[in-house]
């Protein structure tokens, strides 16, 4: 919405991740040295943790980029909410291999095996990314050690890295655990961004979208920016894209300190829980639109999706609010307003 009032080629704080503004913080560029180094070594667990918002996922997407296609195979499960069945069977899916329900876990297995020993053969190497391993169950940690007993007689077949966040650690330093920390290559924890780097990150994703200054920020209002995200890039881009909304809705193109504490205030009170009373009719509501679309229910779609929804709202809404501009500011509407009053 506020992209051509600023001048901008695209929206510079998206909350999902995009590994085209990946930004080299101190933390981030250690874990991404890390992840490096794993991949390298062609074997083994890389553990990351990090708090909600950390950038773990834009980590691994620029790691993504970076590596060779034709030489490496991934796999990436987000979803991690599974019992120690559907891992394999998510695994063998992300693969791009049959995964019918029908197929009992043997069956899975050896399809696995197959297809990572044609890999190896094929001179590719094959690599799994779990995203949200604080959500694993120690059964299901176990089931993922166990696929790392694919190899050959002089490597691994399979190489995997968990992304969590920190409660992941006591799950790896638990006492069931001590096989797959054996197989752990290398941990690292991905903390916030100091100050200094917070304000470099705001700069550096604007000016990837082509922002020459304007809007400009007062040093007061990257102090607030900080002291309200903690350094967290999520926070970060949320706060952002909320003040740039009101920079275009006000006409602003100044933010201070003053500014940033009203959009806080606005996002707090959107996060308020609803009285009582209006709670349980929003959700009588929401169980009809549900019932009403087949039992789906728009909130729990895929982020992206929202995204690009949100993305036509903006759009459409930037239209109207252009026309509208447009006639206040005519002379027509001024000649038709004095006519009125006449």
């Amino acid at each position: 919405m506020y992209e051509s009032y600023y001048g901008l080629s695209d929206k510079p704080f998206r909350l999902r991740p995009d590994p085209h503004f990946f930004f080299g913080s101190k933390g981030h560029k250690r874990a991404m040295a890390y992840l490096e180094y794993g991949l390298s070594q062609g074997e083994g667990f890389i553990v990351i943790t990090g708090e909600v918002g950390a950038g773990k996922t834009t980590l691994v997407r620029n790691l993504f980029n970076q590596i060779a296609s034709d030489k490496i195979v991934t796999c990436h499960l987000v979803n991690t909410h599974l019992s120690s069945d559907d891992v394999l069977r998510g695994v063998v899916g992300g693969f791009g291999l049959p995964c019918e329900d029908a197929a009992s876990k043997t069956t899975l297995l050896a399809r696995l095996e197959v297809f990572l020993r044609q890999c190896e053969q094929d001179g590719k190497r094959a690599l799994l990314v779990v995203d949200e391993a604080q959500n694993l169950t120690p059964k299901v940690v176990e089931e993922l050690r166990m696929l790392s007993n694919f190899q050959t007689d002089e490597k691994s077949l399979l190489q995997t890295f968990l992304l969590g966040q920190p409660e992941f650690r006591a799950t790896l330093h638990s006492p069931g655990m001590s096989q797959l920390r054996q197989r752990v290559i290398a941990t690292y924890h991905l903390g916030p961004m100091d100050s200094c780097e917070s304000n470099a990150y705001i700069e550096h994703r604007m000016r990837t979208v082509g922002w020459r200054g304007n809007p400009h920020l007062t040093p007061a209002a990257y102090a607030a920016v900080f002291e309200y995200t903690g350094g967290i890039p999520r926070k970060t881009n949320h706060l952002m894209d909320r003040l740039l909304l009101m920079g275009f809705l006000e006409e602003m193109q100044e933010f201070t300190d003053a500014d940033v504490d009203t959009v806080i205030r606005d996002i707090a009170q959107e996060f308020q829980p609803p009285p009582p009373e209006a709670a349980a009719d929003g959700a009588d509501g929401a169980a009809m639109h549900a019932a009403g679309a087949g039992g789906l229910s728009f909130g729990n779609q895929y982020p992206a999706v929202l995204d690009e929804r949100m993305m036509r709202v903006e759009k459409s809404l930037t239209s109207v609010l252009s026309i509208l501009k447009k006639i206040v500011r005519s002379p027509s509407s001024y000649n038709i307003q004095q006519d009125s009053n006449e």
